[in-house]
């Protein structure tokens, strides 16, 4: 009866790792990183002065497309 009730807290706890490895993997650290990143770098560009001959506002244009590429990214890896 004994070895029963460990086999059964061990199966438990090996599901209980597996779910919670992949809630890990689903959530992306990395990607959520580059994104709070890439979010607080638009917010910079749009703070700084528009006196850039316009490399300001091309790097916020480039910014932008690289947030949409990392939301993408996230969004593609959840589906498969």
């Amino acid at each position: 009866m004994r070895r029963s009730v460990i086999r059964g807290l061990l199966l438990v706890l090996l599901l209980v790792i597996g779910f919670v490895a992949g809630q890990l993997s689903a959530a992306q650290p990395q990607m959520q990183a580059a994104l709070k990143n890439l979010r607080q770098a638009r917010a910079n560009l749009n703070n700084a002065t528009a006196d850039k001959g316009g490399h300001r506002e091309r790097a916020i244009e480039l910014v932008n497309q690289a947030i949409d590429q990392v939301e993408a990214g996230i969004a593609y890896d959840r589906r498969h």
